[in-house]
C-alpha cells in the first residue's frame, strides 16, 4: 500500500489545483452583462440572412472521410520506413501489398465518382 501513496498525493494535488482554479475564477471574473446585442446570434455586426443550420452536400462528408482514411493509412508508412533494414524483403513485399490495396481503394472511389466535385 505504501507504493500507492505518491499516486494518491498526486491525485489529491491535481484535484486541489483544479478546484482552487475554478473557485478563484468564480470570484475573480467580471460579472457578465446581459444585453440584447449579446443575446443575438452573431456578435460581429453582420446580420444573419438565414438559419445557420443549413444542409450540406453529402460530397463534403465523402471527401472528408476519404481524406481521413488515406491520411491515416499513410501514417503506417513511417514505422515501416524506420524498420526497413530489419524487415528486409518480407517488409518490402508486405508494403507493396499494402500500397496496392490503397491504390485499389483510390481507383475504386475515383471510378464511383466520389472525387467528382460537380
Amino acid at each position: 500500500m505504501a507504493a500507492y501513496l505518491p499516486i494518491v498525493f498526486f491525485a489529491l494535488a491535481a484535484v486541489g489545483m483544479v478546484s482552487g482554479a475554478m473557485i478563484a475564477g468564480r470570484f475573480l471574473r467580471p460579472t457578465p452583462v446581459q444585453s440584447r446585442g449579446k443575446l443575438e446570434v452573431y456578435e460581429c455586426g453582420i446580420e444573419p440572412r438565414r438559419d445557420a443550420r443549413q444542409p450540406f452536400s453529402v460530397r463534403f462528408y465523402i471527401v472528408a472521410m476519404l481524406f481521413l482514411v488515406f491520411d491515416v493509412e499513410t501514417i503506417f508508412l513511417f514505422p515501416w520506413a524506420v524498420q526497413f533494414q530489419q524487415l528486409a524483403l518480407f517488409g518490402l513485399i508486405e508494403m507493396f501489398i499494402f500500397v496496392a490495396i490503397l491504390l485499389f481503394g483510390y481507383f475504386y472511389a475515383w471510378q464511383r465518382g466520389a472525387l467528382e466535385w460537380v
